[in-house]
């Protein structure tokens, strides 16, 4: 199974989950097929070569840096929970903290974020394929 295979499956499936008119869907999907053969497709299909060829390296940076920038991020996300305590016992405090946290994310460059978006989806879509390859479990 080719990467295209590989990428237009999952799509389809995602398609089926978040378009619940079945006519949108339908033309999603067409426009999905028409997408297949066109320098569009062929730039994803380049781009996710690149980050199979990143996961399925021997180096244990290189193959996990992905895995690892998305766990910081859910360590953020979960830092919502100790926040929510914090609040609960010394509201100042939790203020003062979310101030702080605050002023530090409107400072990281918007290319970050965008960094983490591509990085998410390209480790998902890898995965995805690995799997539908058979060299993932």
């Amino acid at each position: 199974m080719g990467i295209i295979e590989g990428v237009i499956g999952p799509l389809g499936k995602l398609i089926d989950r978040v378009i619940p008119d079945p006519e949108a869907r339908d033309r999603a999907k067409l426009e999905l097929i028409r997408l297949e053969g066109s320098q569009e497709m062929e730039a994803l299909k380049t781009q996710l070569s690149a980050i199979v060829a990143e996961a399925q390296s021997s180096d244990a940076w290189t193959s996990r840096a992905r895995p690892s920038f998305l766990y910081v991020m859910y360590a953020l996300l979960l830092w919502a929970i100790p926040m929510g305590l914090i609040a609960a016992a010394q509201p100042e405090t939790a203020e003062a903290i979310g101030r702080g946290m605050t002023a530090y994310l409107n400072g990281l460059p918007e290319p970050l974020y965008a960094l983490f978006g591509t990085g998410y989806l390209g480790y998902t879509a890898a995965r995805q394929w690995g799997k539908a390859k058979g060299t993932d479990r």
